[in-house]
């Protein structure tokens, strides 16, 4: 560690101290006859900075990056072109641009079916940071705010992501290319966990909820994809005093470097007096932790990232729970969750049109959780490696990517039944190794094609997988593409399982979908249509969970649905809205399920409608959200068969006002947020006794939120910004 620390303090001794400023780019396009070519893709190349030309062949946008960069030109059927631009000296006009027709050349048609994306070929972003913040309910939760896209469902006791009729460790997330092994902080029933990243980390989000690419290992349902931002744009301090808590940030910018620290705490005791009822909790929600964010450019395209974080999360209350000896006061629980992260990359151009990409992660999370008298603590240490090499100009018409991933991890459990009780351990020791090779291929002027192939080998599970995945984009019109994609899954089974019993298999599910996408004029609209099916599913007996000769992969099941999405950005002045629908039918038997039933997290029909309007009289955003889930099922014990019981809709009704005004001479936002403001009681569930009472019947009690409803005042004070911030415009 002192080693990394001098190593830091000796590259920013070497930077030079210069100031951060924006950019703007603007101009107009044009085929070789002079005629405006709408839908080009215009972007710096090695950043998410770009648009899309308009009708007219005009684009406009903005950056923060400094030095000689490419500006890309892309559109199918053209020659694409990079026009070297210097930044940082003043805004660019280029109202004279032209490109070249191409009959075969790899383009605008780019296969993003089941993917929600904004990447460096793909200028569709749907979820910016600012608009994670921004969508009421989500309190600056990134899976909240992913909660609002179609194809997932609100499982509120969770508080994760639960896709297409997948559980949530289906979902993985990856920051920067690693996989994330501990994306969510420490939870409990009932209380939902949080994502551990803040939404300000990450520039581009790539969601995607079936069909992804072969970079991505270890996933039967959805990836989140999470891309941080490079250099910092500017030297300036945060201020954030919270109802809940307080932090504080400090980053600074040099020429090639930038460096971030960050210190947060928050402790909900005083809110929970006021809100919920005595006797709730004996420890409220506190959270401490911290993070370090350094970015370096090399050259003119290379960047290095190092960014790590340490949090530490405690909380105690009790739970409503059947059992005679808890009926008066609930059953004690408490939770004790200790999280170390550290992820390192680095990018940058070879010869000849190839580029590298690599990375390292490490991770170490102690989770402890004492229920009534019990002990069960969980620690997880990983370590991840990865290294991609990419050449997009070998060809005008196909591209080659190239992968291999290596991975350790060690985890151990030691649970006691009380504290004179004799310790049980329980743990098991990975290994896995894993290559993957893609192409995107064009056939023809609108057809465009991806085959991508990934082999993995478990030294643990003593298993290989091997999983091709295809797919096909036909561009339909200037701003609409229908695609296609099929591909095999796969993943270890949880470590919940793995403790028990090593004698498992890789976990296998296969998707097929077709996907409709138009974005024009600032508005999107998608629809997609999937069929999901699963095998190899890990299952054991629920009256012997600690025999591992009842562990087996005999578990399988399906899942088949239509997602639809609008946003529209244009149509209202100062609006912007958005509604997504999901449908969704789905089984499975997986885990202690006797047979093929619809999961306890599956819900038929989910409806999510977000609006935004921006009031520039008083620089105020107002924000809404409201939410819907048809009935989920539940198991039942008092009635005959399997997951028969139904809870009551889901339904929430969530609002956000975010006031931009100046304190003290500096940028200020003034943000309230309230959840279920109608006070909505949402049932999630019923938690039964183990044992009967004297009529036969197990005696139950509803599983419903901790806490119902939640309100949130913060200030968040920019001290030292420099680039300038205009009060009458919208937030973006």
């Amino acid at each position: 560690m002192k080693t990394l620390f001098l190593a830091l303090v000796l590259l920013l001794s070497l930077a030079g101290l210069a100031t951060a400023q924006t950019t703007t780019l603007s101009g107009a396009v044009r085929d070789g006859a002079g005629r405006p070519l709408p839908g080009v893709n215009v972007f710096l190349k090695t950043t998410f900075d770009g648009a899309s030309t308009d009708s007219l062949g005009r684009f406009r946008f903005s950056t923060t990056a400094t030095g000689s960069l490419p500006l890309v030109l892309s559109l199918i059927g053209y020659q694409p072109q990079e026009i070297p631009v210097t930044l940082g000296q003043g805004p660019i006009s280029l109202p004279n641009l032209k490109m070249k027709d191409a009959p075969a050349q790899l383009g605008d048609v780019v296969v993003t079916s089941g993917s929600f994306e904004a990447s460096d070929e793909k200028r569709s972003t749907v979820l910016k940071p600012l608009d994670i913040v921004t969508t009421a309910g989500s309190l600056g939760d990134i899976a909240s705010a992913l909660n609002t896209l179609p194809g997932t469902t609100r499982v509120g006791e969770e508080g994760k992501l639960f896709v297409r009729g997948g559980a949530a460790s289906e979902t993985k997330t990856y920051l920067d290319g690693l996989p994330v092994q501990n994306p969510y902080g420490g939870a409990v029933p009932s209380v939902p966990a949080r994502g551990r990243f803040s939404p300000f980390l990450f520039k581009g989000t790539v969601f995607s909820t079936g069909g992804y690419s072969a970079e991505y290992g270890q996933a039967l349902s959805a990836v989140v994809g999470l891309n941080s931002d490079d250099l910092a744009a500017e030297t300036q301090t945060g201020i954030s005093l919270m109802s809940v808590g307080g932090s504080l940030s400090r980053t600074k910018r040099w020429d090639r470097t930038s460096l971030a620290v960050t210190a947060d705490y928050t402790n909900l005791t005083p809110y929970f007096r006021l809100a919920l009822p005595a006797g709730s909790f004996s420890q409220a929600p506190e959270n401490r932790g911290g993070s370090l964010s350094l970015r370096h450019r090399t050259g003119q395209a290379g960047m290095l990232k190092v960014y790590g974080t340490f949090s530490q999360q405690r909380l105690a209350l009790r739970q409503p729970d059947p059992s005679p000896a808890f009926q008066a006061e609930g059953r004690p629980v408490a939770l004790s969750n200790d999280n170390a992260y550290l992820n390192a990359s680095f990018r940058s151009p070879l010869r000849r049109g190839w580029s590298l990409n690599t990375g390292l992660a490490l991770t170490r999370d102690d989770n402890t959780i004492r229920p009534d008298v019990q002990t069960v603590q969980d620690v997880e240490q990983s370590a991840v490696a990865r290294l991609v090499l990419t050449n997009d100009s070998a060809s005008t018409w196909f591209n080659l990517k190239l992968g291999a991933e290596g991975y350790g991890q060690q985890f151990r459990q030691r649970y006691q039944a009380n504290a004179e009780a004799p310790t049980q351990r329980l743990g098991f020791d990975e290994q896995r190794g894993a290559a993957f090779a893609e192409s995107d291929v064009v056939l023809a002027k609108r057809l465009a094609g991806r085959a991508g192939l990934r082999g993995e080998y478990s030294a643990l599970l003593g298993d290989w997988s091997l999983a091709p995945r295809l797919a096909l984009a036909y561009q339909t019109g200037a701003y609409s593409q229908l695609s296609a994609a099929w591909g095999q899954f796969y993943q270890t089974p949880t470590n919940d399982l793995l403790r028990v019993s090593t004698n498992l298999k890789f976990e296998k599910a296969e998707h097929l979908l077709l996907t409709f996408q138009r974005v024009a004029q600032q508005r999107t609209l998608r629809a997609e249509a999937y069929y999901k099916t699963y095998a190899g599913l890990s299952t054991f007996d629920a009256a012997q969970p600690f025999n591992p000769s009842r562990y087996q992969n005999a578990g399988s099941g399906y899942a088949r649905g239509l997602d639809l999405f609008w946003r529209d950005r244009s149509t209202f002045k100062k609006v912007d809205y958005w509604v997504s629908y999901g449908l969704l039918d789905t089984r499975r038997q997986y885990r202690a399920d006797p047979a093929q039933a619809v999961p306890t997290f599956a819900a038929t029909h989910n409806l999510s409608v977000v609006g935004k309007y921006w009031v520039q009289k008083i620089h105020t955003q107002f924000s809404f959200t409201y939410s819907y889930g048809s009935a989920r099922r539940f198991h039942n014990p008092n009635e005959p068969g399997y997951n028969q019981g139904r809870t009551p809709d889901f339904h929430d009704l969530s609002l956000n006002a975010s006031y931009l005004t100046h304190l003290f001479g500096q940028f200020t936002i003034v943000h309230v947020s309230a959840s279920n403001v109608l006070g909505r009681q949402n049932i999630f569930g019923h938690r039964y006794a183990v044992t009967p009472d004297a009529n036969g019947q197990f005696a139950s009690v509803a599983i419903t939120p901790v806490v119902p409803q939640m309100l949130f005042v913060g200030v968040f004070i920019s001290i030292n910004k420099k680039a300038k911030v205009d009060l009458n415009e919208a937030p973006e």
